[in-house]
């Protein structure tokens, strides 16, 4: 991303706000289309829309992260609207394309049978029925989703163009895209395939072990690795959006990343994440008292881990609002400083988001089941569907309708989640 606004520089709260007022609207609009149970399509049920959603934002990710189709702006006079609406058609193909027929079609099919619920159910056994077979097939999605949206950000973030600083677009792009691949097929099989192999009765334990953190996590359910892993997510992006890319920064080489630069970038958020992951845990054993194997609701362990995640996401909403809608306020002079105020308002504003999801203007607006812990809810979709939906604004219509930004004029982090670079997490 381009360097955020200065003291000086003009820039329009008044319609950045009515353009997160009308974006917030747009999302409402896209939920009862879709997710809301009395809407139109009421995909949500929770795993299915859950994992329609992060393959969108995958797919949104993979085109300005991993391929990277800001590395060259467009021409100043070229349309927005046009090049939004054809990059947003280009992410839903995508999305369908690897749903529907990379995973069920074809990895369901002829491999791993839980990517495919017509596999599962074609399996027998008990469960292998179709509403739990494609709860269970989403599942695995969520998983490796999840895990591809570590490793995408995690890269862009730390090694950026590295090692192929020297090499066309197009060969960093592919190569970046197969590296991050394997990352995220080894983060998966490990952190994640134990337990969708457990999902099953009688449990596939030729397939995969049983789940290793169970004998310390108090549970077997992968949602300890989901929320560890969304922990650090919301550290690289506070760190990229937030930090304009720093402490990492200054490890470039020659103004590119570098291998010290991914390595501690990876190593530094993924500390920051377990701290913040045991310390919500901490929290929430404080007011809901401590977590018991076997307990339901806000009592269970994997609920606990989950909701660690659902708080980060929180953040990171908060994050992308405060960098692309209030010109990531505020832009003083001191790196330190603005950093750290900015992390302080994303927190503010993510106990602020937590508090109107759970109140009961959601209940209406959603149709979401009222409570925490509620087993056909989940807090990401909604935030992740929000978060796609700003990064389509940012980097596809380039914030049309809004005036282009520009290097030195009026320039606001885009959605992409290096603050410096780029011409506009």
């Amino acid at each position: 991303m381009a360097e955020p606004s200065r003291p000086g520089e003009h820039f329009s709260y008044v319609l950045g706000l009515i353009n997160f007022i009308v974006i917030f609207f747009v999302v409402w609009l896209l939920w009862y289309v879709f997710m809301h149970p009395n809407g139109v399509m009421k995909l949500y049920t929770p795993m299915y829309g859950f994992s329609l959603v992060v393959a969108f934002l995958s797919s949104v990710v993979m085109l300005t992260k991993v391929w990277d189709i800001n590395a060259a702006p467009p021409p100043e006079d070229s349309s927005r609207l046009t090049r939004g609406i054809i990059l947003t058609v280009v992410a839903v193909l995508l999305m369908l394309i690897t749903v529907f027929v990379i995973f069920r079609g074809f990895l369901g099919t002829f491999g791993i049978a839980y990517f495919s619920p017509d596999s599962i159910v074609a399996s027998g056994g008990t469960g292998a029925e179709p509403f739990n077979a494609r709860e269970n097939a989403s599942t695995a999605l969520i998983y490796f989703f999840t895990a591809f949206l570590w490793w995408a950000l995690a890269w862009n973030v730390g090694f950026g163009r590295w090692p192929w600083n020297r090499d066309t677009a197009s060969v960093v792009s592919w190569s970046r895209m197969l590296a991050v691949i394997v990352l995220t097929t080894v983060t998966f099989a490990v952190l994640f395939h134990p337990h969708v192999c457990y999902l099953f009765y009688p449990p596939q334990n030729k397939a995969g072990v049983e789940p290793w953190w169970s004998s310390f996590a108090g549970t077997a359910s992968a949602y300890f690795s989901l929320g560890l892993i969304l922990c650090t997510v919301a550290w690289i992006i506070i760190s990229d959006l937030l930090w304009e890319g720093y402490p990492w920064k200054s490890l470039d080489r020659d103004g590119e990343g570098s291998l010290g630069r991914g390595i501690a970038a990876i190593v530094g958020t993924l500390i920051l994440g377990a701290i913040t992951f045991v310390i919500l845990l901490k929290v929430m054993s404080v007011y809901w008292m401590e977590p018991f194997e076997g307990g339901q609701y806000t009592d269970a362990p994997y609920f606990r881990y989950l909701h660690t995640g659902e708080i980060g996401g929180f953040v990171v909403l908060a994050a992308f609002i405060l960098a692309v809608y209030f010109n990531n306020f505020p832009n003083l002079g001191s790196l330190f400083v603005r950093a750290l105020l900015r992390t302080l308002i994303a927190i503010a504003g993510g106990l602020c988001i937590y508090l109107f999801y759970y109140s009961s203007a959601t209940t209406f607006l959603l149709g979401k089941v009222p409570g925490i812990a509620q087993p056909d809810d989940t807090p990401l979709v909604w935030t992740l569907l929000y978060l796609t939906v700003i990064m389509i604004q940012a980097d596809f219509f380039q914030y049309w309708p809004l005036p282009r930004k520009t290097a030195r004029t009026n320039e606001i982090p885009k959605a992409k989640m290096r603050v410096a670079g780029a011409s506009g997490l």
